[in-house]
Parts: structure tokens; C-alpha cells; sequence
């Protein structure tokens, strides 16, 4: 698969990246990172532009808040959809020179370096060339990401370890990415450097809508697209998707996520 090609593509992904935003906990993340009225922002690797639109809620009066995505169709869905004072959107791949879009106060990355897992550190290398000497850079991405769940079937366990081992091979996933930012930063110079882990996803009992769509459309690409043969199950795909999504609709079933959020600021 092409490290150029976004893993979870398709026609319902600005969709599924709408309905798993929760606006209040990235309000409350970005707070705690540090975000204060009359910053410019860099959202970087956008997606929707629902964050985007939710950090500049809290840079006014008097900031500005840019949007950067590698996508056409994402960025064309957050110009439909997000249009506020001080707010843009534009197209842009991070791997590349940023200094065309300006500087920034606070550059914000969020569930992005999970999909570049052997170019991680250069892309954060990278967008420290546009964050102004004493700006902040927060990093959030996930730990053991699709790998904690209790109550799958020892086919279904080993379906999933294989399918995370294919995309880490073969589409440069990092499903333990998380574990990884401190040392970014550390490693950068950074000061002022901040730890927080959370639950991001916490499930049990009956399943929520939103919930049961993000993870079926993540089973349902990522799955698809990994190369492995699911060997586990007569009809192959088929029966491992049909499988995990009875296993996830089990109100016995138990998944969490744990979230690292890594904040800290440029040396002067």
C-alpha cells in the first residue's frame, strides 16, 4: 500500500470524523495545552475542520485559526461546512515546507502521526519550523490503538493482532504511537514539556450509535486494506467483519483506548 494513500479513505470519512469529534474534550484538551485567546493556530492534518472551527472558538476575539489538510475532500467539506471570523482552511501535506502558510503560536496535532509511523519524528521536526520561539506544539494521539478489548474470540483476537502487524508492515500505521510523543518533544529541546493520559475510548454496556459506526468503518477499511487473509474464518473477510461487529454490539463486550496528550513549548 502506498504511504502516500490515507488509510481510512473513503466516501463516509469526513462523516466518520465528524460523529467520533467530541468538541468539549478537545475544548478541554487545548485548554489544558495551553491555548489562549489572540493566538494564530495551526490545526495541522485537519481533517473535517470540526477542530479547527472548535480551536478558534477559543483563540476570539483577535486570533486566527488555519486548517491544513493533505486531503481535497476533507478540505473541501470543512469550507462547506465551518465558516467563522478568523478562520481558514487550506490544502497542504505536512511531510512538505509549511513556511508558505505563516507562523504560528499554537500548532495543534491531533490523531495524525498514527498514520505515518516511520516519518513521525520528521513531521514533528518539520512543523517546529513554523511555531514561533515560545510557541506551543500539542501532540494527541492514541496508545494501542483497535488492541483492547475483552470478550473476542481467540479467532477474533488473533484476526485483530494480525490485521494491526499488516498495517504497521505494510501501510506504516503506529498503533502504539502515543507512548512515542514525549520523547518528540523531548528529544527537540522543548521546555515546559506535559503529560496527560485519558480514556478516549471507554465502552461498555449497550452501544452508542456514533460509536458503532467509527468502529465498524474502521474495521470495515483499515481491515479490508491491511493485506491480511483471515485465514481464522471459512469466507475470509466476510466472516471476521461479520463476527466483530456481533462481538461489538454485545452489551457484555469491554474496549478502551488510552489517549496521550504531549504539550510543551519551543526554546527560544
Amino acid at each position: 500500500m502506498s504511504q502516500n494513500r490515507y488509510l481510512m479513505e473513503s466516501e463516509e470519512e469526513s462523516i466518520r470524523l465528524e460523529l467520533k469529534t467530541d468538541p468539549r474534550a478537545m475544548r478541554r484538551q487545548a485548554r489544558w495545552a495551553g491555548i489562549q485567546k489572540g493566538m494564530r493556530v495551526g490545526d495541522l492534518g485537519c481533517g473535517s475542520g470540526k477542530t479547527t472551527y472548535n480551536l478558534n472558538r477559543l483563540v476570539q476575539p483577535g486570533g486566527f485559526s488555519l486548517g491544513i489538510d493533505i486531503s481535497p475532500r476533507r478540505i473541501g467539506y470543512a469550507q462547506d461546512h465551518y465558516k467563522a471570523p478568523g478562520l481558514d482552511f487550506a490544502l497542504g501535506d505536512i511531510r512538505t515546507p509549511l513556511e508558505p502558510h505563516g507562523s504560528f503560536d499554537f500548532i495543534w496535532i491531533r490523531f495524525v502521526l498514527e498514520y505515518y509511523r516511520s516519518a513521525a519524528f520528521d513531521i514533528v521536526r518539520n512543523v517546529c519550523s513554523v511555531l514561533r520561539p515560545g510557541g506551543i506544539l500539542c501532540l494527541v494521539d492514541l496508545d494501542y490503538n483497535c488492541l483492547t478489548h475483552f470478550g473476542l474470540s481467540p479467532a477474533l483476537e488473533r484476526a485483530m493482532k494480525g490485521v494491526m502487524n499488516h498495517l504497521e508492515e505494510n501501510a506504516d500505521f503506529d498503533p502504539y504511537i502515543g507512548r512515542k510523543l514525549y520523547s518528540y518533544l523531548y528529544d527537540l529541546g522543548f521546555s515546559e514539556i506535559r503529560m496527560d493520559l485519558s480514556a478516549h475510548h471507554l465502552i461498555y454496556g449497550p452501544i452508542k450509535r456514533n460509536d458503532l459506526f467509527n468502529w465498524v468503518k474502521k474495521i470495515e477499511i483499515a481491515g479490508r486494506q491491511s493485506g491480511y487473509e483471515f485465514k481464522e474464518f471459512h469466507n475470509g473477510f466476510e466472516g471476521f467483519y461479520a463476527e466483530f461487529k456481533a462481538f461489538f454490539c454485545d452489551p457484555r463486550r469491554f474496549t478502551y483506548t488510552p489517549l496521550i496528550i504531549c504539550r510543551g513549548k519551543k526554546p527560544y
